[in-house]
This record gives structure tokens, C-alpha cells and sequence, in this order.
């Protein structure tokens, strides 16, 4: 017998089924256990995962974390400050350090204006240094830039000839021009905007109609194609024509723009010239453009930065001085002139030792980066584990396990040379050329071998024409492949290779591209010398038809007479270490690659001066290298593997090795590797030795956490189920670990995706859906169709597809009627026949005749045609190429519909079961350590296996009974006649026992089974390879059934005699495990930095408290209550009426203040009434108004549809008139909170019309309990007290979710509660107080009894069928079909409101008809009363009953 696992793993749940599956005739397969685990992913895990976002789970509070972390370190950098200058005697403990007093707002800014020139007081220097040291500029750094940020611009000469010389940037630049030169400056925005502004203002006088102030503000920010549409859209005006060369346009542009400033332009011209303008300004626009432009600002009015903002405060004290950010050189600057100045005034004090520690240590100390070299992974053909061992050479180990570490070289950055040339050649070693079209694919490297018929010529690149090809790719990067093959000497429209285009080094393109600047910057003209015809300014290499020899050798000619180290242009991907790294082009690489920025204005100074020492670059060319942008990330590989490879490379091995040349080597064999750790000869399998359990991942091991989470969850439950197996002796211990013989594991198709094709997916899944939901709505409306099913919804689909064809099948161009289209008459038809091709999907079907679909048979489409004659085959082909060529139908469809029988190729299933992703093959990987064999399948093998096992309803079945009793059945009748009792509104996916189902598909599932799928066709071909072998497994594995419709059918035997009910017998028995949240924190050891102390930490597991911060506020609530015992003193005060409360207090008094005895019984109002007064006519009503002050906790929200969907969110609003004014908003737009709360610029919503004041934030009620982070304190930073001296509490934040609720007996007997936050349990951590408070009221007589947690599971009484969990042995897995409908998981938890959910349930929806049965909704501490809690495993098992 084979002890078999099966696994369905999915992105938030793993299935799995343990199984004995019989070798020979003597054994009997069976079903040993099945089971599910539950791991609730987070909503946005789960979104962002499918989405392909490669955002880690807490990326988000990571940001918020660093944005915490710098204000602590300017805090920290403050207080220091304040300490160093107390030091000095710069400032006393009484000096006051901030705007004190009346119209001081902006008195420290005025100071340090002044402090650059004039003399301050050392109290007030101290204000202008705190400043400072608040605001420090940005420094740059090199790979920090990105195209919204902008671009840094260097160019203060520039500036200076324009301001000299009184000229605009295009009049410089047609001077430039004219002096030969081939390439212009950047420049500043500034000076771009200056040239706008004057040919503007200058031109209005012509053109006063078109330059209007409102066009100016119109264009403002806008590029050059959505400029000139503004001139067309507007006037009908458009840009002038401007012919020529190349350069002839360039220098018509630039005099157009140089006349523009003093001559008239005809309305065209003008339009070119504010189109060109204006995108020059668009592109030199952004973050960093602009301060550059303050910087070049500070330079040329001499001003300090304090200088600068004082200035525009001067002019208006309205100025936002917010976003105006300087260079940290021109805060570093101003620092340099204050204390310049302030010293002459106070030598004794400020001293050059006080100046290099506050400027240096303190105001602009800057820490490194931490280094992310630990990030980076480690060459996996170059690694090996180590044992780890403690201080005194002793192996380390842990529960009995020697501790291991993976050690060797890291692997290379995707940007350097070796890594951009292996990519290369590994890709031309893939590399087939076939004729354009061609379908057959078999492979020879003989171009004039012959063929035998119906075969088409497919072959490899030789050695001659993969180095030709290496030599382009290697300098112009990237090549379309129509253009490789004519360099080869083939004719695209006649051949085509297996990729659309071929991948070239990245870097070198780069480089190259800056080496043809290089040589325009110098007069030369790069288009010219090349003879490249193109208005482009820049060359893209990828365009050029010259060679790249010739392109490198004219590099190299004029950088030898520009002084270059020509060295550069050549790199050798084979030296020894040594002479490898020292080769100039690797230097020159590693030096662009590794250099992060310095303290310069530009950050680059040092690396110019680098670039011209080691090659010999000048500044102006070393500008244009800094700004290349090398490939950041890694590959997989270290240089040394690499280099091991890469002559195995160019001498034609494939990289992994060819299958279709199984006896070949690969490049990684012949260098000493082995490509993949799952491929070990059957000997090398058999003897190599197992692990007994699985280790768990190490927190982000794995590129993506939602894998982790995934894949550790897997190994949790492996390892529970090899202990639960394993022999034991009498106390407990494992003396032989269980051993499973094979693992066979199907995984979601999510998870075997890369994050760009799980964003492609999720796009075609919500597109689909909301297809098929406009389809369902036609299907009832038009159809008559109820409940359409799966199969309508495609029928219609392939309908809709033959629309262009005017609805007529493809195969015989017949008409279809739409009234028959869902009848008898019309059959959805497989194009190649599932029984040649193991393929259902959507591109292999269409719609025709029945009859015509009886006469094709088991023939494609293609032979079907072909054999009604010529013009029939040439009219067919005809509608196919119109489908395709109007993208009706996919490029798979069209292929299919043109294939003949000759053609169908073999290994569909094979194709699809690749383990081309990380994540498979890193589970595959795993799964390897403790089983022999691994036996990976997909979603279509189990489908089609569940299908023929009749497993499809076992689901429905096993709910059908439940949901009859309640009434939540109907009866559906489907085309065909047959009537079935279905459950409304519901799916096998809504209970989680499907995934347990999947699994035990995936157990049964047989090589033989894969294997006869993916070779269906071979049974039709006598002479196949594979034909006596699958009619073997047709004949062993299958047999002949009939289908609902009477057709004959093949379907795979079941595994075990009666299966189906065998099978529901388990999934009856499934208890669901779901993953706790149990962890409040956890505790790590940081070591401190410089030193051999460690400190422990505890880290919460989660969010403290939610992100909002409230506002403390009071309300009055007011309420109706009947007089009685509860009428105590206290409620007494809240009476509105004073007479009321007056005689009130008096009753009460009267009675000893005991409110039972004063209004109960005899002395009850209505037996006893209290007069109002002396005639006693009037009396004292029985029920009387409360009114009281509540506190509550407000928020202040942007006026928005989504904040304000309706009146019920309206109501919230705390300011009455308010409140009104947005109800009669919301009313007259007809109750539409889109139209009637958007575009609130052009629409306000106006408080005060008169006075201009719109209403666009609002106060809300937001919670009622929440806890202040801070306390209140003054503009100098000091406490503020309440009346009664205590400080008072700002800043509240709600504490978020409940942790838990602990359920306690009291002295009665009655059940009381104790709720707490998580925030509460992560301070009884922190105290070090047991998270659960067994010990609560303990002195009053309370007993504890449990808590409730999320996901946390309880067995509930049911009077309806008698079951008591107390009556029944819960541990004894026997039983566990009579605990599953009793079982339920805490879903949600509130103070007295639990909700729990039944275990089996995936749907959190609620029906009140399933109150009770799926959930159960609101219950009180009096539903839970004969409860019992208990423990689940990760195997479902039941074991441990109570707290845990």
C-alpha cells in the first residue's frame, strides 16, 4: 500500500486527504482522514495578493512607522541641541524658546533674516538655530529620482550668461546652434517661465484676442501635444509647419522663438512657439525642478534661505512657506554666514569647537543608510548550509535539531555586464526559427533536412548567426525579432522566431546612448557620422540599422581624440576574478552602480571628479553619465556561477538543457551544476536521505509574506499528521516518524502566477464577472431562461461571437435563429474533440447544428471542412481570417479552427503543470525533504476526475437537507426537461469542506491518469510513440458509461468500490480548522549597535489603535423613564423639570434614600402620587424627561459622496444648521449624493454666501469611548491643567477591536463579561500581567470560565434535535459528524453581542431564515450559557475541551 497525501492549496486554505492506495490486487484502497485548514487572510492581503500587488501585509504601517521614527530622531536632534547650547551658556533653563506675546508669528523668521548680517541676541540665535535644525533641505541622492519628482538641475553658468547677457533660453539656444554645437543645456524653470512671460506679454499686443489671461491660466502645466490642442480646440489656430532637416527645423524653431521677443509671429508661429515653451517648462517641472529654481534664486540675489522667505512674508503674510524646500547646502550655507556673523559679536562663546559640533554632530548630521546587503539572496548554485556554533565551537541545535545556516556568494545585480550578456546568450540558445504561421513544431539544427509530409521546419540558430545576433543585442539592447531575421539573412514576412523580440543588454544601451551625447556635447554629429534619419533629438539605439561594430569603433575614434580611456567600450565576461573586476568597463559600471550621492548641491561633485580621473570624462560628459538609470534589482545567479556557465553558452548549450535532446548536456551540467534540485536520477531519489518534519520558513524568507503565511500553514499541518501517524511508545514519544510515499498537491492558480499575471487575471476575472452578470439579466429577460446556468451563459457568449459572421455557424455559414438557440437543435461543439485534446476551455469551443456536429464526429474543424469539399474549405478559411482579423475570436481559437487532425500536438496537461513560478517550485522543494516523490497536478485534471468519480453534488448533498428543512429549496427545471431541487442563492464553494473534497481527487489522482490526458490524441495514431502505452491505461483506468443524454463516454474508474457515498461519509465528519488570532505580542532581542548589551522587546501583533484622531466633546441626551427603583439620587439630577426633581429628592429623603421603598410598591405613584401643588390637582406624572451630558468623541470629515451617502450619515453631523443645510443639499439632487457633493470648487456649498464661506469639512460623532495619546500643552511646550490640577487629555484614538471578551460566573451564578481591547492586552503584556485576568473580581466570588477570541470554536447545545454537548465524549474523533452541525467559530465579538458563524460556512452573509443553522447573530451572555469551548487542531481534531 502507498501511504498517499493530497493537497489542494489555496491562497487562504488548505485541503487535504490522506489515502492508501492499493498496488496490486490483493490491497483494497481507502480513505484514511480528510480535512481543511482555514488561514483568514486580512481583506487587503487577499486583494492585494490577486491584484499582483507587491505590497507586504504591513507596508502601510511601515511608512507611518518611519514618518514616527523621524519626528522622534528631530525631537531627539532638538533637545540635544537645547542641552549643548545650555552647555555654552548659550541660553539658561528660563529662556524662552519660541514666539512669545502678540504678532509674533513669524518674529523667529524675521531674526534669522536678520542673523546673517546684523547682530542678534544669544537667546534669540538659539530660536534661529532650532529653526534650522527643524527644516535641513533635501540632499540628494542619485537613486533616489524617479519622473515625478522631476530633475535636479546643475546649471548655475548658464543662468549666469542669461542674466549677463539679457537673453531667453531661445535665443542662448540659437546662438548654441550657430556655433556648431549639437546638444543644449538644461535650464532652469525659472528662466523657461521668463522667456514665456516675455513672449507673451510682448505678443498681446498683436494677438490680444488669443493670449488672454484666461488661456494663460488654461495651459499652465500642461505638455506639448495638450498645448497645441488648446490652440486648436480654442481658436482653430494650428502650430506652424516647420520643414526641412533636422537641423534645418531645429534652427527655424529656435529663431521663431528668438524673434518672438521682438517681432511679430503670425498666429501659427505663435502657437509653435508657447507649444514649445510651455512643454519645456512642463518637463523641467516637479518636486526637484523647483529647488533647483529657489537655489538658483538664493544664489543670485546673495540671500540665506531665512533671507528668502522673510522677503515673501514681507510681501504677503499669507504665504504659504509650507512645500518651499532648498537644498540641505543652501541650509548648510546659511548656517556658514549666521555664525560667521554672530561670532564677531561673541568670540568667547561662539567658539569653532561649538560650530563643528552643532553643525556637524547635531544640526546636520545625517546616519547611513542601513545596508540591505542581508536582503539580497544567495547563489543557489554556489550555496551550502553550514552547522551554526556557539562561542565555544559546540554545534548549535534546537529541539534536538543541529541549527543551520545557507552561506556562499550573493548573487550579481541584474544591471552588470557579466549578468546583461548571460541573459543573452541563455535567450539565444532558446531561440527557434520557423515559417511565418506555422503550427508543427519539430525541431532540427540541419536548415535543409527534409521533412516528412504535413511536418513544417523548425530549427536552431547555429554558432555563426547566434554571435552576429549577440554583437547587436549586446550594444542596441532590446531588437523586434523581424529585424533579427533579416540581419540573418531571412525574410520576416516568411519566417518568424518563438519570441516577438529578443532581449539585449540593458546597460550598455544606456551607456552607449550617453557616449553618442558625450559626442555631440563636442560639436560632432552623432545622426550624421551614423547616417540615422529620425527628429528625434536622442538616438535610440534600437532604431539604428549601422552595426554595432561600426557604432563602436566610431565611439571609440573620437573618444581617443576627446582623451577617453577607450577601454570602456570593451569587457571580457571570462577573465580570472582579479583581471575581471579591474577591466574599465566593469569599473566604470560598478562606479555608476554603486555610487549613492554626496554632499553637493547636485550630490554628484565626487563622482565627476571620479569619472574624470579613473577615464577621463569632463564635467559636462560626466553630468550626462550620472544621469543614466541602471536596472535596480537582482538576479538569481552569483557572478563566479556565472562565469562558470557562460563558455558552455556561446559554444550553443542550453542554459537548463533541450527536450527534444534529451541526451545533450546542458550549460549548467557541463559547468558542475545541477539547474534544479528536483531533478536527481531515480537511484540518486532512492537513496538519498528524508527529514523527519518539516522546518517552518523564517519570517520573509520568501519574496512575498502571503506566500509564507501559505506555505508555513502547509508545513504545520504535514508535520501534525506525520506525528499523529508515527509510531509511539508508552509515553508518548515518536520512536519512528511516519513516512508518506507521495504527496500529490494541486495548487491555486493564483499562487503559480507572477504578480503581473495575477494582476492580468483578477483584470479578466472582474471583467469577466461583470460580463456574465449583464449576460444573466439578458438570459431571464429575453430568453425566458430563470436560472441560467454556466453553460448558457457560454452558449450565449459563442452566439454573440458569430454576430459579425451575421449569426451563422462557422462550419457551414447556416443561420441560427435566436429563438433556437437555447434548443435542442443547437449543441455547443468542441472545435478539436475532447477526445483527440484534453481541452475545455472557451478557445476550443463554438456553436453549430446538432446535425452537424453528428457528422463531424471526432474530427476537427479543420478536416470536417476539408472533407465537404474546395470551395467550401476556401470560404471557411475566409470567415476565420475576418473573425481573427477583426479580434472577434482569440489567436487560440483561430489555430484551433485551422488545425488538422495531423497536427494536434501532444502535452496540453504537460504544458499547464510546468513549474515555472517560484512559489511551486519552492513548495515542490520543500515537499522533497520528507517524500520521495511529488506528484504535481492542475485544476483541469481535478475537474475532470471529480466529474467521472460523480463527486460534483456530493456537496449540494451533504446540504441539501438542511437548507430543504428550512424552506430555502426550489425546484428548477433545466432545458432538457429534467427538474432538480436546488439550494437558493447557493454554490459548494459557500462550505469549505470543497476543499477537502479537491484533495481526495488530488490523492486518487495517478501518473497514469496525467500521462492518458496529456496523450489523448495517440490513440487515434497507431505509429505514435505513446499508443500502445495509453490504449493500456485506457484499458486498465477506464471504462465505457452512458451520459444524461444517452451518449456513449469514457470515464476513469473510480478508486475505491462505492466512493461517491464512501467520500461523503468523510466530508460529513470534517471539522474545519481555522487559524487563531491568539498572539498579542512578540518578543525579540535587539542588539545595540557598538556595544555587547542586548534589549528584549515585545512587538504587537497588530495595530494598537485605529489611525483616526478624535476630539473629546459633550452632548445632551435626553429620554423618557417610568418612576421606580432605579430612580436613585444620581438618575434624580437628571429630571429636566426642577419641580420635578425637587419633589423627587423629597420622596426619596423621606424614604431613607432607598429608591425601592420611595416609588415601588405602596409608595408607587400610582397608589401614592406626589401633587404638583397644595390643591393637590395636579400630580407628578408617572414617567418624567432624563436629560445628561454624555461625552463623546467627534471627527472632522471632508465633504464627500462616499463620507455622505445619505441622510442616516447627514445625521451625524453635530452643528444643527449644518446638518440642515447638507439635507436640503442632498434633497435637491434628488437624494443623489454624487452629483450633490462633487466638484464643491465650481458647486460650493455656501455657509455665508455673502461673505464667501463654503461649507467643505464638517464635525461628526465618531465613537463613544476612546483613549488621549497626548496631553494638552501651550505654544512653549508646557503642560496645561484642568481646575482641579490634573493635566488635561488630547488626541484620542479609538483602541480598535476587541482581543477578547472573558466570560465570568458571578457570587448569583449569573454569567458577567469583561471586555478588552487589544490595545488593554498589549499593556498587560508589556506589564507583565497574564493577557487573560483569571483572577477579575475573584474577591467578590467570581469564577472565570472562558474567553472568546476570534476564530475561536464552541460546541453549542441544540434543543431541536436533542443534542448536549455535555451528554457527548467531544475528543473521541467518532463523533465528530454529530459535533458538526453544532459547531461554530467566533466570528466578531462586542460587549454583550457575540456574533459566531457554523464552521463550514465560507459566507459571512447573513439570511434571517439561517439564523441559528449557518450563524448565529446578537446573542447575550444569556445565549451562551451551556456552551463549551473547545480546542481544534490544525487536522480538525478535536483536543482540549475549555480554556486553553
Amino acid at each position: 500500500m502507498k501511504n498517499i497525501l493530497g493537497l489542494d492549496l489555496g491562497t487562504n486554505s488548505i485541503g487535504w486527504a490522506y489515502v492508501k492506495q492499493a498496488q496490486n490486487d490483493s490491497e483494497k484502497s481507502e480513505i484514511v482522514e480528510l480535512g481543511v485548514r482555514v488561514n483568514p487572510l486580512t481583506v487587503d492581503e487577499k486583494t492585494n495578493f490577486e491584484k499582483g500587488k507587491p505590497i507586504s501585509t504591513n507596508a502601510d504601517r511601515t511608512l507611518k512607522r518611519g514618518a514616527r521614527r523621524n519626528l522622534q530622531r528631530y525631537k531627539l536632534r532638538r533637545q540635544e541641541l537645547i542641552e549643548l547650547l545650555k552647555d555654552y551658556q548659550v541660553i539658561s533653563e528660563k529662556t524662552i524658546l519660541a514666539e512669545d506675546g502678540k504678532g509674533t508669528t513669524f518674529e523667529t523668521l524675521r531674526l534669522r533674516a536678520k542673523s546673517a548680517k546684523e547682530q542678534v541676541s544669544l537667546e534669540e540665535l538659539a530660536r534661529i538655530l532650532l529653526m534650522i535644525n527643524k527644516k535641513r533641505g533635501y540632499k540628494s541622492s542619485r537613486k533616489a529620482k524617479n519622473e515625478e519628482e522631476g530633475q535636479l538641475i546643475d546649471g548655475m553658468e548658464i543662468a549666469q550668461r542669461l542674466y549677463d547677457e539679457n537673453l531667453t533660453t531661445g535665443q542662448l539656444s540659437l546662438q548654441l546652434l550657430k556655433e556648431g554645437k549639437k546638444s543644449l543645456p538644461d535650464y532652469y524653470r525659472s528662466d523657461l517661465q521668463h522667456e514665456l512671460d516675455k513672449v507673451w506679454n510682448f505678443q498681446k499686443q498683436f494677438h490680444p484676442d488669443i493670449l488672454t489671461d484666461e488661456f494663460y491660466t488654461s495651459i499652465q502645466g500642461k505638455g506639448q501635444k495638450a498645448t497645441r490642442e488648446s490652440f486648436s480646440s480654442k481658436y482653430g489656430i494650428d502650430t506652424a509647419e516647420n520643414k526641412g532637416s533636422r537641423e534645418e527645423k531645429r534652427l527655424q524653431a529656435y529663431q521663431w522663438r528668438a524673434d518672438a521677443t521682438h517681432k511679430e509671429l503670425t498666429k501659427e508661429e505663435l502657437a509653435f512657439v508657447i507649444t514649445e515653451i510651455n512643454n519645456n517648462i512642463n518637463n523641467s517641472s516637479g518636486y526637484l525642478g523647483a529647488i533647483s529654481d529657489r537655489s538658483k534664486e538664493l544664489i543670485f540675489a546673495n540671500e540665506t534661505v531665512g533671507e528668502y522667505l522673510w522677503k515673501q512674508i514681507q510681501s504677503d503674510p499669507h504665504t504659504s512657506l509650507k512645500n518651499q524646500v532648498f537644498y540641505r547646502q543652501d541650509y548648510f550655507d546659511e548656517f556658514e554666514r549666521i555664525w560667521e556673523t554672530q561670532s564677531g559679536f561673541y568670540p568667547q562663546i561662539l567658539t569653532e569647537s561649538l560650530k563643528n559640533e552643532l553643525r556637524d554632530i547635531l544640526i546636520f548630521y545625517q546616519r547611513k543608510l542601513k545596508s540591505q546587503k542581508a536582503l539580497v539572496s544567495i547563489c543557489e548554485f554556489e550555496s551550502k548550509e553550514i552547522p551554526l556554533k556557539d562561542k565555544q565551537g559546540n554545534p548549535i541545535s534546537k529541539n534536538g535539531i543541529p541549527v543551520t545556516k545557507l552561506v556562499g556568494p550573493k548573487v550579481a545585480p541584474k544591471s552588470s555586464p557579466l549578468f546583461q550578456e548571460f541573459k543573452i546568450w541563455q535567450n539565444l540558445n532558446n531561440v527557434l526559427v520557423r515559417p511565418k504561421g506555422s503550427r508543427k513544431r519539430k525541431v532540427t539544427t540541419d536548415q535543409q533536412s527534409t521533412f516528412l509530409e504535413g511536418q513544417e521546419p523548425v530549427f536552431e540558430l547555429n554558432l555563426e548567426q547566434k554571435e552576429l545576433l549577440f554583437e547587436e543585442l549586446n550594444l542596441k539592447g532590446n531588437l523586434k525579432t523581424d529585424y533579427c531575421l533579416e540581419l540573418i539573412g531571412y525574410s520576416a514576412k516568411e519566417w518568424e522566431m518563438n519570441y516577438p523580440t529578443l532581449e539585449g543588454n540593458k546597460t550598455n544601451k544606456s551607456l552607449y546612448e550617453a557616449y553618442l551625447k558625450i559626442i555631440d556635447s563636442e560639436g560632432y554629429d552623432a545622426k550624421k557620422l551614423l547616417k540615422v534619419k529620425t527628429d528625434k533629438d536622442d538616438i535610440n539605439l534600437g532604431d539604428i540599422k549601422v552595426s554595432a561594430s561600426e557604432i563602436k569603433t566610431m565611439i571609440s575614434d573620437i573618444f581617443n581624440e576627446l582623451g577617453i580611456n577607450t577601454k570602456i567600450l570593451d569587457f571580457d565576461a571570462e577573465l580570472e576574478r582579479k583581471q575581471f573586476e579591474a577591466q574599465a568597463s566593469y569599473r566604470l559600471w560598478h562606479l555608476l552602480y554603486s555610487y549613492e550621492g554626496d554632499d553637493s548641491k547636485s550630490g554628484n561633485e565626487l563622482l565627476y571628479r571620479l569619472l574624470e580621473d579613473k577615464f577621463g570624462f569632463k564635467r559636462e560628459h560626466s553630468k550626462i553619465l550620472a544621469n543614466i538609470s541602471l536596472l535596480s534589482d537582482y538576479g538569481n545567479l552569483s557572478t563566479k556561477a556565472m562565469q562558470k556557465i557562460i563558455s558552455h553558452l556561446k559554444k550553443g548549450y542550453s542554459f537548463a538543457g533541450r527536450r527534444y535532446k534529451p541526451n545533450e548536456k546542458s550549460a549548467c551540467e557541463l559547468a558542475g551544476y545541477r539547474h534544479s534540485k528536483l531533478s536527481i536520477t531515480k537511484e540518486e531519489n532512492e537513496n538519498r536521505t528524508l527529514k523527519d518534519t518539516l522546518d517552518v520558513l523564517k519570517k520573509n524568507s520568501l519574496r512575498q509574506p502571503v506566500v509564507e503565511k501559505i506555505l508555513n500553514q502547509m508545513i504545520n499541518l504535514i508535520n501534525e499528521l506525520i506525528e499523529k501517524h508515527s509510531e509511539k511508545d508508552e509515553k508518548g514519544n515518536i520512536v519512528k516518524y511516519f513516512k508518506f510515499d507521495e504527496i500529490h498537491i494541486e495548487l491555486a492558480r493564483e499562487l503559480k502566477k507572477n504578480a503581473e499575471e495575477r494582476r492580468e487575471l483578477d483584470s479578466k476575472v472582474r471583467e469577466g464577472k461583470d460580463r456574465n452578470e449583464k449576460i444573466i439579466t439578458i438570459l431571464k429577460s429575453e430568453f425566458g431562461l430563470p436560472y441560467p446556468t454556466k453553460n448558457d451563459i457560454i452558449r450565449y457568449r459563442l452566439y454573440e461571437e458569430l454576430k459579425d459572421n451575421g449569426y451563422k455557424d462557422l462550419y457551414t455559414n447556416t443561420y441560427i435563429p435566436r429563438e433556437k438557440l437555447f434548443s435542442k437543435e443547437i449543441d455547443i461543439e468542441h472545435i478539436i474533440p475532447k477526445s483527440r485534446l484534453f481541452n475545455d476551455s472557451f478557445s476550443n469551443k463554438t456553436i453549430c447544428y446538432r446535425q452537424d456536429n453528428l457528422n463531424k464526429g471526432e474530427r476537427t474543424a479543420y478536416d470536417y471542412i476539408e472533407g465537404l469539399g474546395k470551395t467550401q474549405l476556401d470560404e471557411y478559411l475566409n470567415r476565420i481570417e475576418n473573425l481573427y482579423t477583426n479580434k472577434i475570436i482569440t489567436k487560440a481559437k483561430y489555430r484551433n479552427l485551422l488545425k488538422k487532425e495531423s497536427e494536434i500536438g501532444d502535452g496540453f496537461i504537460e504544458r499547464d503543470l510546468r513549474e515555472t513560478q517560484y512559489i511551486a517550485k519552492k513548495a515542490k522543494e520543500m515537499l522533497l525533504q520528507i517524500t520521495r516523490h511529488v506528484v504535481s497536478t492542475t485544476g483541469s485534471i481535478t475537474d475532470r476526475l471529480r466529474d467521472d468519480w460523480e463527486l460534483v453534488n456530493v456537496m449540494r448533498e451533504l446540504n441539501l437537507p438542511k437548507y430543504k428543512a428550512l424552506g430555502l429549496t426550489e425546484i428548477q427545471e433545466r432545458k432538457n426537461g429534467q427538474t432538480v431541487e436546488v439550494i437558493t442563492d447557493w454554490t459548494k464553494r459557500n462550505d469549505h469542506r470543497h476543499h477537502a473534497m479537491d484533495a481526495l481527487t488530488v490523492a486518487f489522482t495517478k501518473h497514469s491518469h496525467i500521462q492518458y490526458l496529456n496523450f489523448l490524441n495517440a490513440r487515434k495514431d497507431e505509429k505514435h510513440k505513446e499508443y500502445s502505452n495509453i490504449m493500456g491505461i485506457q484499458q486498465l483506468e477506464t471504462e465505457k458509461t452512458t451520459d444524461k443524454d444517452g451518449k456513449d463516454k469514457r470515464v476513469f474508474k473510480a478508486p475505491i468500490p462505492n466512493f461517491r457515498q464512501v467520500s461523503k461519509e468523510h466530508l460529513e465528519s470534517i471539522l474545519i480548522s481555522h487559524k487563531t488570532k491568539n498572539k498579542v505580542v512578540t518578543r525579540a532581542t535587539n542588539k545595540i549597535a557598538g556595544s555587547k548589551k542586548q534589549q528584549e522587546t515585545l512587538s504587537p501583533r497588530g495595530q494598537l489603535h485605529k489611525e483616526t484622531v478624535y476630539g473629546k466633546y459633550r452632548r445632551y441626551v435626553q429620554k423618557e423613564e417610568k418612576i421606580g427603583s432605579k430612580f436613585d439620587l444620581q438618575t434624580i439630577e437628571r429630571v429636566a423639570n426642577p419641580l420635578y426633581k425637587r419633589l423627587l429628592t423629597k420622596r426619596l429623603e423621606e424614604n431613607g434614600g432607598d429608591p425601592k421603598k420611595a416609588f415601588t410598591g405602596k409608595n408607587a405613584l400610582a397608589k401614592t402620587p406626589i401633587y404638583l401643588d397644595e390643591t393637590q390637582t395636579q400630580q407628578l406624572p408617572e414617567k418624567v424627561k432624563l436629560v445628561w451630558l454624555e461625552t463623546d468623541f467627534s471627527i472632522r470629515k471632508d465633504i464627500t459622496p462616499d463620507n455622505f451617502k445619505d441622510e442616516k450619515s447627514i445625521d451625524k453631523v453635530l452643528d444643527e444648521g449644518i446638518k440642515r443645510i447638507l439635507k436640503d443639499r442632498l434633497k435637491s439632487f434628488d437624494v443623489d449624493a454624487k452629483r450633490a457633493f462633487t466638484d464643491l470648487e465650481q458647486n460650493p456649498i455656501w455657509l455665508n454666501k455673502e461673505k464667501g464661506i463654503a461649507i467643505k469639512r464638517v464635525t461628526i460623532s465618531g465613537v463613544s469611548n476612546a483613549e488621549p495619546l497626548h496631553t494638552k500643552k501651550n505654544h512653549l511646550g508646557n503642560e496645561i491643567f484642568d481646575d482641579t490640577g490634573k493635566p488635561i487629555p488630547v488626541d484620542y484614538v479609538s483602541t480598535g477591536n476587541n482581543h477578547h471578551i472573558a466570560i465570568y460566573r458571578d457570587e448569583n451564578g449569573n454569567l458577567q463579561e469583561k471586555a478588552v481591547s487589544f490595545f488593554e492586552a498589549v499593556t498587560r503584556a508589556n506589564q507583565g500581567l497574564p493577557i487573560v485576568d483569571k483572577t477579575y473580581n475573584r474577591h467578590l466570588g467570581w469564577q472565570f470560565l472562558f474567553t472568546m477570541k476570534q476564530n475561536e470554536m464552541f460546541v453549542f447545545p441544540n434543543k431541536e434535535t436533542g443534542f448536549d454537548p455535555q451528554e457527548v465524549d467531544l475528543l473521541d474523533p467518532k463523533n465528530k459528524k454529530l459535533i458538526s452541525p453544532n459547531l461554530f467559530r467566533v466570528q466578531k465579538i462586542s460587549t454583550k453581542n457575540y456574533f459566531f458563524r457554523h464552521h463550514l460556512e465560507t459566507s459571512v452573509e447573513t439570511h434571517n431564515a439561517l439564523n441559528g443553522v449557518t450563524y448565529k447573530s446578537q446573542l447575550g451572555l444569556n445565549g451562551i450559557t451551556d456552551i463549551i469551548k473547545v480546542r481544534v487542531n490544525h487536522l480538525g481534531d478535536i483536543v482540549h475541551i475549555g480554556e486553553y
